[in-house]
């Protein structure tokens, strides 16, 4: 696969022959909240040249102070298809799939079976289809990188990556541990996480938050770092199993 001129310091810093290994590999992306669109914009800036992207939701203006494909100009759009034109606007070769799901226990099977992925990337910042989705990857094999709680948080010097069980001070990790041990996993589940503690007078009960319960405070640049982490690690794995 020949290395196109706009990954010439990508090349730089990788070599030819690693980059072009970077190149061939498949990334199944599903969220595309503040985490997950700058995630799997950093994959494809870096290399990646077939991704898979999910989510079903909408853009929002209050999305607009984190979420890369939230602008006044896209508001009420699919994030899917407002990320595809992004996406392909910086690698017009990218190999793109598209899909317009919720991922859940129900269609989660499916989604992991419809093509090989080499590495996932869990985005999904509802509890029981996080769960799920985690505990998909694991019985499939697949290697997966999890991104827990990044509202409320401020500082990103504590920002870190860490097995599951190794996570703590974060809620929804608290719960995500809950639920994959009732499956019977306790470990084998690499995370982006903060251990910052969360002023809990800036988290809301809201109808709004729906499917979630409340809503948390966040600042531009949390999920953005989160996101980086997990790409991070995704590309820093793919590397190392080549090597």
């Amino acid at each position: 696969m020949q290395i196109p001129y706009w990954l010439s310091r990508t090349e730089l810093l990788l070599t030819a022959e690693t980059t072009q290994q970077l190149m061939h590999n498949n990334v199944l992306v599903v969220g595309l909240g503040g985490v997950g669109g700058i995630c799997a914009e950093m994959l494809v800036r870096a290399g990646v040249s077939n991704l898979t992207i999910a989510d079903a939701d909408t853009i929002d203006l209050s999305n607009c102070n984190r979420q890369i494909p939230a602008l006044h100009s896209t508001a009420g759009m699919l994030k899917t298809e407002v990320m595809k034109a992004r996406l392909l606007d910086i690698n017009p070769a990218l190999k793109l799939t598209i899909v317009n799901q919720f991922i859940n226990a129900t269609n989660v099977t499916e989604l992991l079976s419809a093509q090989y992925y080499n590495y996932a990337v869990d985005c999904i910042d509802t509890l029981s289809p996080k769960a799920a989705f985690i505990a998909a990857c694991l019985a499939h094999q697949l290697p997966v990188v999890s991104s827990l709680g990044a509202g409320g948080k401020l500082n990103p010097a504590l920002v870190t990556v860490a097995d599951i069980s190794q996570t703590k001070q974060c809620n929804l990790a608290r719960y995500v541990r809950k639920k994959l041990q009732a499956m019977g996993i306790k470990t084998g589940v690499i995370c982006v996480y903060s251990p910052e503690l969360i002023d809990n007078s800036r988290v809301i009960v809201s109808e709004k938050a729906y499917p979630k319960k409340s809503l948390v405070g966040t600042i531009s640049y949390m999920p953005a770092i989160f996101g980086c982490y997990a790409a991070s690690v995704v590309i820093q794995s793919l590397l190392a199993k080549k090597n």
